[in-house]
């Protein structure tokens, strides 16, 4: 005691408290609580358990619990068989604990047993949820109703890149029987745990990016355990691919009951190979029929052009028929005009050759008084071409003077040194230019 007051130590003050639980909680209780988080160290296993408000996600109440290694190993082998997966975080769990208190590690919850058959029922219930929500926004059939093309060919694949199954689908469509010729594309992507849902939907993402290259799209999941389909009934991936533009196949290998992806997708099959041979056998199919109308078409060809070879034969004999006798009236005809036409031309020239006669007639006066108007003509025009002669004035004593081959009529146009050409009627001289007044 110091002063009155009584001092406890931590270990004695929390030995007293691990006393009162003991004695106040001495029997199991069975709760029902949210998985937040899980972990695993060495076979024990630490839970962080969550209580959220109604329709909320709003924790109002949160503890620890802890599963020791003896039991967690028989507890989960029993959830997994009845469960069909392990626990993960966002499952509701019913559980039988009792309250621990130790003096050096504080307070938690032990688990010593796990209902499966709760959570069983909670992930149906939430299933349910799901596929009415889907439903109620319309979308539940959106993908089925789209059209897979005849010739689907071009694949889009959302899978693990290095997944078993995906080198199988691959290698099963590149090795057909029929020598198809199929192109894929992967779009990587995780395929168990918690990050499927936003990992499948950013790889549809990317693919609507280039839709028009794809007729449809794959969704494999090359083995795994039956544990890790939880991503595959999450409600924004159901509503994605629902509203996806492209029909999309799912072939994501299990056994059990439909997940919500699959029954949302336009065609389901259990496994990557069986999601190759579907697009094998489509494609076959539809070989196939192309094969048999062509055959069909070249029958059906081959009798209309019978048909109409013999129907062109009749008509063409009877075309030569109606020819026959239309040459045969026509050629008569043509006779009775070709006289007619040869009276008329005769005619015609009788009457022309009288009128070209009578023009020959006009025309050779014409030409006569024609011409011997010319003739006067032109000896009047030779009587004033020799009156213009330049010799006339040399014969009657006059000269022409000339320089650079040019007649002189100004002495002022030459200076002295010129020289001059003078031309008389009988004969030439030249002359030099003296100074002016020489």
């Amino acid at each position: 005691m110091d002063g009155g007051k009584k001092i406890l130590s931590l270990l004695e003050l929390n030995g007293l408290v691990r006393d009162v639980i003991d004695q106040a909680f001495n029997s199991l209780f069975w709760v029902e609580a949210e998985l937040m988080e899980l972990r695993e160290v060495r076979g024990h296993c630490y839970m962080e358990l969550v209580q959220k408000t109604e329709g909320g996600a709003t924790p109002v109440a949160r503890a620890s619990a802890k599963c020791w290694r003896q039991n967690w190993t028989s507890l989960l082998s029993l959830f997994l068989r009845v469960a069909g997966q392990r626990p993960a975080a966002g499952m509701k769990l019913l559980l039988a604990v009792y309250p621990q208190f130790h003096e050096a590690y504080g307070f938690s919850w032990i688990v010593v047993d796990i209902d499966p058959t709760y959570t069983l029922g909670d992930m149906a219930r939430r299933r349910q949820e799901i596929i009415a929500r889907l439903k109620e926004e319309g979308v539940f059939q959106l993908n089925k109703e789209l059209h897979l093309p005849l010739f689907c060919q071009h694949i889009a694949v959302i899978s693990s890149e290095t997944a078993a199954g995906y080198g199988d689908f691959c290698r099963q469509l590149a090795e057909n029987d029929r020598g198809f010729v199929f192109t894929t594309q992967l779009f990587p992507a995780v395929m168990q745990g918690e990050q499927v849902e936003p990992s499948i939907i950013a790889a549809l993402n990317r693919i609507h990016e280039q839709l028009s290259a794809f007729d449809c799209v794959v969704i494999i999941r090359g083995g795994g355990a039956t544990s890790d389909m939880s991503g595959f009934d999450a409600l924004s991936l159901a509503e994605n691919v629902a509203n996806f533009p492209l029909p999309v196949i799912t072939g994501i290998g299990h056994d059990r009951d439909e997940c919500i992806l699959d029954m949302i997708s336009h065609t389901r099959v259990k496994t990557p190979t069986a999601a190759a041979a579907f697009l094998i056998e489509r494609l076959s199919a539809v070989d196939d029929t192309v094969s048999r109308l062509q055959e069909r078409l070249q029958q059906l060809f081959s009798l209309v052009r019978t048909r109409h070879e013999s129907r062109l034969l009749l008509l063409q004999e009877r075309l030569e028929a109606v020819l026959s006798r239309k040459l045969l009236q026509h050629g008569s005809r043509l006779d009775l005009l070709q006289k007619r036409m040869e009276a008329v031309l005769t005619r015609q020239l009788l009457h022309h050759g009288s009128c070209l006669d009578l023009l020959q007639s006009r025309l050779d006066a014409s030409l006569k008084r024609k011409l011997l108007q010319e003739k006067n003509r032109l000896e009047l025009l030779e009587q004033r071409a020799r009156s213009l002669d330049p010799l006339l004035p040399l014969r009657r004593g006059y000269s022409i003077t000339l320089h650079q081959g040019k007649a002189v009529k100004d002495a002022a146009t030459l200076k002295a040194g010129d020289v001059v050409e003078t031309r008389v009627e009988h004969g030439v001289f030249w002359s030099i230019v003296g100074e002016q007044g020489e």
